[in-house]
């Protein structure tokens, strides 16, 4: 992408927080997009909370904006994952379609460490699961219930991707968030993005130095990290208590 492709390129970052508690992951996640994240493109960082006022500021770049969309609170941690998906299509139809151009899901509780840059764009990105990119597919956590709209058979698969984070130029990216589901299911949202990505391959498969994890040893064939997803009691986070 040339640099004037680059200035005139719109992205949109679209995250939830929907808890008091999860604001605290607002400034470092931000912060350190600021210094790593397209830097020099145009990003607009799309906020799904019922919190907006402990929305931290945070002095952006030019051509970088935060868009706060204010949502209803859950009462569980399952419904605040799939409602990024409702949210997000709502959001979509409503105003992201008119201010950018692609579009990236992210989870918030993350801090950027190194250069995130264009390399990562394609009409579909996915990032390998850093707990099942060296396994195979039996031992996927698909969702095998044939009545779920996420179901994956035993013998299909090819890869098992993180939903923590995702991107694509936004009429792919709407279709993906507009997949309904009949039963919740086994991984909520990353269940039906893997199912979604089976018949509809990503364009791009990133590995997942795009998406690590402070719980995990870095291994010898990851050698950055670009992102990382950080330490936290899931019970004292989690609206329903991590359950």
């Amino acid at each position: 992408m040339s640099p004037a492709e680059e200035d005139n390129f719109r992205v949109g970052c679209a995250f939830c927080v929907f808890c008091v508690i999860y604001t605290r992951f607002l400034k470092g996640f931000l912060e350190t997009g600021e210094k790593h994240f397209l830097v020099d493109f145009r990003v607009t960082d799309y906020i799904f909370t019922d919190n907006e006022k402990d929305v931290p500021k945070v002095e952006l770049g030019k051509g970088r904006k935060i868009s706060v969309v204010t949502v209803p609170s859950a009462n569980r941690w399952q419904d605040v994952v799939l409602g990024r998906m409702k949210w997000a299509t709502i959001t979509i139809d409503k105003q992201i379609r008119h201010e950018a151009d692609y579009l990236f899901m992210m989870d918030i509780d993350s801090v950027f460490h190194g250069r995130f840059g264009a390399e990562s764009l394609s009409q579909l990105s996915a990032v390998l699961h850093r707990g099942y990119y060296k396994t195979t597919r039996e031992k996927f956590p698909y969702e095998r219930r044939a009545k779920s709209r996420a179901y994956i058979p035993l013998d299909e698969g090819d890869y098992y991707y993180t939903a923590a984070f995702w991107g694509g130029y936004l009429e792919d990216m709407y279709k993906l968030v507009d997949a309904k589901n009949g039963i919740e299911a086994a991984w909520q949202e990353e269940s039906h993005l893997n199912k979604y990505l089976l018949y509809n391959k990503p364009t791009k498969v990133l590995s997942p130095e795009y998406l690590w994890s402070d719980y995990d040893q870095i291994p010898a064939d990851i050698k950055v990290v670009r992102i990382s997803q950080l330490i936290k009691d899931y019970k004292e986070v989690r609206p329903n208590g991590g359950n």
